[in-house]
């Protein structure tokens, strides 16, 4: 991928579903554009962090298998009702888990885990933010487990781009992309990183970024 990419808000917005309250997802061109440069048709695609389905919709769209995994139930739902038929599918299931819910080998991890400030955050991000035992430094260890699992999955010279940001909340840094993309690093070895230019940067963000890894 390029070093930097540059997107737009208005795109963004113009993406998001009927129903959604927020841009919790990423652009449809970021997941191309990382499609493009690490994966063929047929290979497999994975999102354990599936969302609204962004990374399988645009996976199927250019003839990738893919396969996400998400913890809420609506959202599994409403991701199957924008794919198309091909051969991608979502299961429900807490990514804490992927190794039992997922089979290998997987080709490309494509996936933006959910954010958390350092400070001020009781709602667990792990847990959909629905319960209230949510700690920094407990959240920065799972979410490095579920990547040791993605790095189990992925076949050699396989590859993970992981989209996370730095976090402004009240004038306070969170420097989530360096805290996670350190975490990782244990898994899997970091090859790039693509700084994200918006012309208008998401409210929250102080920097947005993909991550790109490679497992040896």
């Amino acid at each position: 991928m390029k070093s930097w990419l540059y997107l737009k808000l208005a795109d963004l917005i113009a993406e998001r579903l009927d129903g959604a309250e927020e841009d919790v997802h990423y652009p449809e061109a970021l997941v191309e554009a990382a499609l493009e440069e690490f994966t063929s048709p047929g290979d497999l695609v994975l999102d354990p962090f599936a969302g609204f389905g962004t990374t399988l919709v645009v996976a199927e769209r250019m003839g990738r298998r893919a396969i996400g995994v998400e913890l809420l139930d609506e959202r599994v739902e409403l991701i199957r009702g924008r794919l198309k038929g091909g051969d991608v599918r979502v299961v429900q299931g807490d990514a804490r888990n992927l190794s039992s819910l997922v089979d290998g080998p997987v080709d490309l991890c494509m996936t933006s885990p959910p954010y958390m400030t350092a400070t001020g955050h009781p709602e667990n991000p792990l847990e959909a933010y629905e319960t209230l035992d949510g700690d920094y430094v407990t959240y920065l260890a799972e979410i490095g487990d579920v990547f040791r699992q993605v790095a189990g999955l992925l076949r050699p010279q396989g590859h993970a781009v992981v989209n996370v940001a730095n976090l402004e909340d009240d004038g306070f840094i969170t420097p989530l992309a360096w805290d996670m993309g350190r975490v990782l690093c244990r898994h899997l070895d970091l090859r790039q990183e693509t700084f994200l230019c918006w012309d208008e940067l998401l409210p929250g963000l102080s920097g947005d970024y993909c991550l790109t890894y490679e497992k040896a």
